[in-house]
């Protein structure tokens, strides 16, 4: 089968194509499979990178938004406490309003029960 390519090819010729065509296969899939693990090495590698960068972002999102929920929390809590101080205030002034009352009421209590004695 060297020489002459219209002889007839014996089961020699036959086998050695056979092995020829067998090696060919076996190297190319080797070099597919290498390919391919290097293709999925390095996909694999930018997919992990990507989710790297995503939970970066995503973690650097939830602490601005914790930092603004804690600011919103902080200003509210301020504006609560000025309310309370506020009706701390009244409540004290309430208090002294009806104590002034009282005091009044019980100097009524003592002219009607204990009158002066009239001269």
């Amino acid at each position: 089968m060297d020489g002459d390519r219209n002889s007839p090819a014996t089961k020699g010729d036959l086998a050695d194509l056979e092995e020829r065509l067998t090696g060919s296969m076996r190297a190319s899939q080797g070099e597919l499979e290498g390919r391919l693990t290097g293709s999925m090495r390095e996909l694999e590698e930018r997919v992990t990178g990507s989710m790297r960068e995503l939970e970066e972002r995503l973690t650097e999102s939830m602490r601005d938004i914790h930092t603004e929920m804690l600011k919103g929390f902080y200003g509210f809590t301020q504006t609560v406490q000025a309310r309370f101080q506020e009706q701390d205030q009244t409540e004290i002034s309430l208090k002294r309003r009806i104590s002034t009352i009282e005091d009044r009421i019980l100097e009524i209590e003592k002219r009607l029960n204990f009158p002066p004695n009239a001269a």
